[in-house]
């Protein structure tokens, strides 16, 4: 029977990817990571009797053993002690497996926080690290720098490149990088599919992809224009992806039209 201090892998998926998700730990034992080399979208691998983070001030979390049980439910005991609201993920990460849910492969996370790119972003250059913060690395930073010093600044600060020619994440045929990354990091769900619908027909000019592309390229445009600084332009824009995101997952099917009885007494 569920704790009074856990959560069901479903309702998890929920808070994934919305500003407001918990910090996610991923408790295992190396020799259960090593059976099951991937992790829950967005959580951190630490040890189980390792540094916990410092005081929560009442921020939420969620444990992730293997099973659910003695390793997450301790660490989330110590957590609530420094002030967090945590809680333990039900089943653990075989939980979440069984239910059929994403996961990240271990292989693939980068071993820095740092990830660059071309300067001047518009659309796949903002919806990338969006994607990378909310569902990969929460803690990821990102790097806007000349377009022919990508690579030399990939190599000399460790950071992975993205979305420019010659590099793993980046346009792929019809796709574009944001369909590189949800491939590799097998992030694809109903959501983020419908999502990189809209990005790829604003990103590559092929409005009739989705009648929401050419919305997404005018707003991104219009916050080129508006900000003079590649990473006010992305905190700008964050929250204009995670309202894309909701719309993505649970308004897509909504209409508007007001007054609905056109000619008729309002």
């Amino acid at each position: 029977m569920p704790g009074p201090f856990s959560i069901s892998p479903v309702q998890l998926s929920r808070l994934i990817g919305v500003p407001e998700a918990p910090l996610l730990l991923d408790v295992r034992l190396p020799e259960d990571r090593a059976l099951d080399p991937a992790v829950v979208p967005g959580a951190r691998m630490v040890a189980h009797d390792g540094e916990l983070p410092i005081a929560g001030g009442g921020r939420p979390a969620v444990v992730i053993c293997q099973a659910g049980r003695k390793l997450s439910e301790g660490v989330a005991a110590l957590l609530r002690l420094n002030g967090w609201r945590a809680e333990v993920l039900e089943g653990g990460h075989a939980g979440w497996r069984a239910a059929g849910l994403p996961v990240v492969p271990i292989a693939l996370l980068p071993e820095t926080a740092l990830w660059v790119t071309r300067h001047r972003p518009k659309i796949d250059r903002i919806a990338c690290p969006w994607l990378i913060l909310r569902f990969i690395n929460p803690d990821a930073r990102f790097l806007y720098v000349s377009p022919a010093e990508v690579p030399a600044v990939a190599a000399r600060f460790a950071a992975t490149p993205f979305d420019i020619d010659g590099v793993r994440y980046s346009h792929r045929g019809e796709g574009c990088s944001f369909d590189a990354l949800l491939d590799d990091f097998g992030l694809h769900t109903p959501a983020l599919d419908r999502m990189a619908l809209v990005i790829r027909g604003a990103d590559t000019n092929r409005h009739e992809l989705a009648p929401a592309a050419a919305g997404l390229l005018a707003l991104s445009v219009g916050l080129s224009r508006q900000y003079r600084d590649d990473l006010d332009q992305l905190a700008a824009a964050v929250p204009l992806y995670d309202a894309l995101y909701r719309w993505a997952r649970d308004g897509f099917d909504e209409g508007h039209d007001w007054p609905a009885a056109r000619g008729g007494q309002a």
